[in-house]
């Protein structure tokens, strides 16, 4: 698991249910089920209308994706090329021998190609449209979350218009049956802000931030990809290990270089 995203909903709702009892001890008050199926129901049916059935439904898997530990070391991955650096310039033979200590997949097709002859160009193509390819699925998944982010807070405004139309329209029946109809303007006021207060919740602790995770993952996915198709291309060309090292260094920062003695 994802120790930060962990953190990150835990304190917010923490801090947020803390600021609430420093007002009032009454927290039924905020709970409003009505409002909830408002915000939570118009944002899901607002986001079908932009995304296909599958990329909405695929929203539970790309929140489960949020808050599980991604799996990205560089260094390690920088040394498993080095290592394979002196194999490939005593053969490809031996090379091809070596595939199957390589964990990475993607590592492992790009140097499968440099085994089964591939030029450069063609390995660097191929490598690179995959990436591309990865990007516009994930940020698919991402711009799901980012949508209902935006609409939260919209159907958050329906719902207190809403509210503030029942709340009015009673004020009237009150007033024609000869009752005080500022009796009830307070209570009904806070029932028709609850739902602002729902959209605010879900898209600013809930939807964009994981929206802005999942795409800083995808970042960091693709920085490593781009890294690996330039250690391939180092293994075709049959470099010293050295220059292996140093040239894919340059991905890494200077506190997790590793030096040969090392």
């Amino acid at each position: 698991m994802d120790i930060a995203s962990l953190i990150g909903v835990f304190a917010g709702i923490g801090l947020i249910v803390l600021g609430i009892y420093q007002l009032t001890p009454n927290f039924i008050v905020f709970v409003s089920y009505s409002s909830f199926l408002i915000v939570a129901g118009g944002s899901f049916a607002a986001t079908l209308l932009s995304f296909s059935l599958q990329d909405v439904f695929g929203l539970l898997r790309s929140t489960i994706a949020v808050f599980k530990k991604q799996k990205i070391d560089m260094p390690g991955e920088v040394e498993a090329i080095v290592d394979l650096a002196p194999i490939a310039r005593k053969s490809m033979q031996e090379m091809e021998k070596s595939l199957g200590n390589v964990k990475n997949f993607f590592l492992r097709d790009g140097l499968q190609m440099v085994v089964d002859g591939y030029n450069p160009d063609e390995i660097r193509e191929i490598l690179e449209t995959r990436i591309e390819n990865r990007i516009l699925r994930e940020k698919s998944e991402a711009n799901v979350l980012r949508t209902m982010g935006k609409y939260s807070p919209a159907f958050g405004m329906i719902g207190t218009l809403i509210g503030l139309v029942v709340m009015l329209y009673g004020m009237a029946d009150m007033a024609s049956g000869g009752d005080d109809p500022m009796s009830v303007l307070g209570g009904g006021m806070g029932a028709a802000l609850i739902t602002t207060f729902y959209g605010t919740i879900l898209a600013n602790m809930f939807f964009n931030p994981m929206a802005e995770k999942f795409e800083t993952r995808i970042k960091k996915q693709t920085t490593m990809q781009q890294m690996l198709i330039e250690g391939a291309l180092l293994i075709h060309a049959r470099k010293h290990p050295l220059i292996v090292r140093e040239k894919l260094n340059s991905y890494l920062r200077p506190r997790d270089w590793k030096k040969p003695e090392e």
